[in-house]
């Protein structure tokens, strides 16, 4: 006997709503310490949300609006993903100046959580393929509890 998946109806949330805040409202409230902020308040937001795998992570993002989140390559000590999506496309388009210094802190973040070193990322804005990649690396010499 065939189960059907119950959908849940999320509302959603006009992206141009998404952007006035987060490219217009939180930048001239921040001003120059903008990108500081928002990486540590997505390392803050990783913690009010650990997630145990990069396929949680990818549906975080999912879920969240954030952009279609994919693991492109993983090393011994480094993670990169890319970031796409209608979402990120028109975030590019848009402004000059937008980071994605949140999706960056909280995947350091993450990977930190999961592999219990101390993690950094950098986010590298790949506009003519309307995406983001990020690089998280980490120190398995630089242990965490």
């Amino acid at each position: 006997m065939e189960q059907k998946k119950e959908e849940v109806h999320q509302p959603s949330v006009p992206i141009f709503g998404y952007e006035i805040l987060r490219d217009m409202l939180i930048p001239d409230i921040l001003g120059k310490h903008t990108p500081d902020i928002l990486y540590w308040g997505g390392k803050q937001l990783s913690r009010k949300f650990p997630l145990q795998s990069s396929e949680e992570m990818i549906s975080f993002f999912d879920e969240a609006g954030w952009g279609t989140l994919t693991l492109l390559e993983q090393k011994k000590n480094e993670m990169t993903f890319e970031i796409s999506g209608p979402v990120i496309e028109r975030r590019l388009a848009l402004k000059s100046d937008v980071t994605f210094k949140l999706e960056t802190g909280f995947l350091a973040e993450q990977v930190q959580l999961q592999k219990k070193c101390v993690a950094e990322a950098a986010e590298e804005l790949h506009k003519r393929s309307h995406s983001v990649k990020v690089i998280v690396r980490w120190d398995e010499k630089d242990k965490v509890e």
